[in-house]
């Protein structure tokens, strides 16, 4: 089944050589297909201290079919859902834009560089993605906020399989 060799391949670069601001670990059960990752986004984001736990699941025909991104710790953020699934917009991994060829790498770099610069014209939240475009002072403080709230330690992540 090469779907496991190359999601193998992958798993031992990024976790050898992680992106900037990430960690990655495989959950207790050790599933091979749901990665654990942390984030910690560097200083120009707003979302600066805080720590972000991100469940990255991979379907049993990847590399042919997208990763599934969510963020395990709560996020205020326009292209990700504000509640408890924090599932999360990003254009690479829509069904038409996801490429075989896209490593995990850039998947993680993409989900970092969204915490840099917002996505307010594809928003999974339309009232914080009005926020940022039209008050950038409050969605500063309610970013804070948040990431007070729920990104201040470390993160908690859903057990596999529930």
């Amino acid at each position: 089944m090469s779907s496991t060799k190359r999601i193998t391949k992958e798993f031992a670069e990024v976790s050898q050589d992680p992106p900037e601001g990430f960690t990655v670990a495989l959950p207790p059960s050790q599933t091979i297909h749901t990665w654990h990752v942390t984030l910690r986004p560097p200083a120009p984001s707003p979302y600066h201290p805080g720590t972000f736990g991100i469940v990255l699941t991979l379907p049993a025909d990847y590399p042919f079919k997208a990763p599934v991104v969510k963020f395990a710790t709560r996020i205020y953020h326009p292209n990700v859902t504000n509640d408890s699934l924090g599932n999360v917009c990003l254009g690479l991994l829509k069904p038409d834009a996801w490429k075989p060829s896209t490593k995990l790498r850039g998947v993680l770099e993409a989900v970092r560089n969204l915490l840099l610069e917002p996505q307010p014209d594809d928003p999974l939240e339309d009232r914080i993605a009005e926020e940022y475009r039209n008050d950038r002072p409050t969605w500063e403080k309610n970013v804070r906020i948040n990431v007070e709230k729920y990104a201040g330690g470390v993160p908690t992540f859903p057990a596999v399989g529930s």
